[in-house]
């Protein structure tokens, strides 16, 4: 498990350049599934027939990421964020620029504070006072090196293990519930479970929960849940009533996001889920979130509705280069989705 999310979160995808995850995600499923296409919008959609209902797993494939709005006269790249970044976290980052002639490496840098005046010091610095220097000598320099307007950036950030089974990565949002996505089908195939599933890696999550919307318009599911990632409370400058959700506690059945305005998840649902966990000891706990949403946002007002649900990992520093969860949460959550599966005929 380990090693495969490393591989996950080293990959560079940002939110309509996810290429490189699609390929090692259809890479990892293709002994699992019966068959796999990508559809018009670069989902990937892959099939375990089988007997029963039909289940849908959506796990993103996209990570937050910048894109090359200007080039300077003296080569410095301007950029503007794919995505929810918060600014100051980007200050002073290493990037890959996705050059059409080759990966660039570059950083991002700002006035420095040595000449900046009293005042400016006390403000943060925003998004549009950064830029990207990779080094180049000037405008043509840049552009030769295969840099042009749109050109996606991501961050240059790797896997790291940290201490009691906590690991820190990129894009643990949402490579965390891709991989989980690989892990499930993995385990459906070697234990024989015939479940009629679709095992869905989707596009443009972070900007609009796009390819959610499309691909589930014509899969049209009798049941599904979304793959992702939330926000816990165990850490400095967040407090319990913010969030009640912990690393190392279990996977998150979210009952509410986004204050109703996302998913409220289905009533049959979290009986379907919060029995199986029970039945099955796999520890978990309920989220109910005033912030962002996922996947299962779109997926639920397909067509004349689906029964959808949320699982995710609790995960500090969302949206950072230096997110970090609890392996622990993964292999939990794996449990729980395969034993759900297994007995998704009992409730629906």
């Amino acid at each position: 498990m380990r090693s495969l999310l490393e591989k996950f979160t080293n990959a560079h995808g940002i939110s309509g350049f996810e290429g490189e995850v699609r390929k090692l995600l259809e890479k990892e499923l293709e002994p699992y599934v019966d068959s796999m296409r990508e559809d018009i919008m670069g989902n990937l959609i892959a099939v375990k027939e089988g007997k029963g209902p039909s289940v849908m797993l959506a796990a993103h494939m996209d990570e937050i990421g910048l894109m090359v709005r200007y080039i300077d006269e003296n080569g410095f790249l301007r950029f503007v964020g794919i995505g929810g970044w918060f600014d100051q976290t980007l200050l002073n980052q290493r990037v890959i620029v996705h050059g059409k002639k080759g990966s660039i490496y570059g950083v991002i840098g700002s006035k420095p504070p040595h000449v900046m005046k009293d005042e400016d010091r006390k403000k943060p610095v925003k998004l549009e006072d950064m830029f990207i220097d990779i080094g180049a000598k000037d405008r043509e320099d840049a552009e030769n090196l295969g840099v042009e307007i749109g050109t996606s950036v991501s961050i240059d950030q790797e896997f790291t293990t940290l201490a009691n089974g906590k690991v820190t990565s990129k894009a643990f949002d949402n490579r965390a519930g891709v991989v989980i996505l690989v892990r499930v089908m993995k385990e459906l195939h070697e234990r024989g479970i015939e479940a009629n599933v679709y095992a869905v890696g989707t596009v443009q999550e972070e900007v609009g929960l796009k390819g959610a919307k499309t691909c589930t318009f014509c899969i049209c599911p009798d049941v599904a849940l979304a793959l992702d990632t939330t926000i816990p409370g165990d850490h400095p400058g967040i407090s319990k009533t913010d969030s009640a959700l912990e690393l190392g506690k279990g996977p998150v059945i979210t009952v509410a996001d986004a204050s109703g305005r996302g998913l409220i998840a289905h009533p049959q649902i979290l009986k379907w889920l919060r029995e199986t966990a029970d039945k099955n000891e796999v520890p978990y706990q309920l989220g109910v979130g005033s912030g962002g949403t996922t996947d299962a946002t779109s997926i639920h007002l397909t067509k004349e509705g689906i029964p959808t649900g949320t699982v995710s990992i609790a995960t500090r520093y969302i949206h950072s280069p230096v997110e970090v969860l609890d392996m622990a949460d993964i292999d939990a959550c794996v449990s729980l989705i395969v034993t759900a599966i297994e007995n998704l005929k009992s409730y629906f």
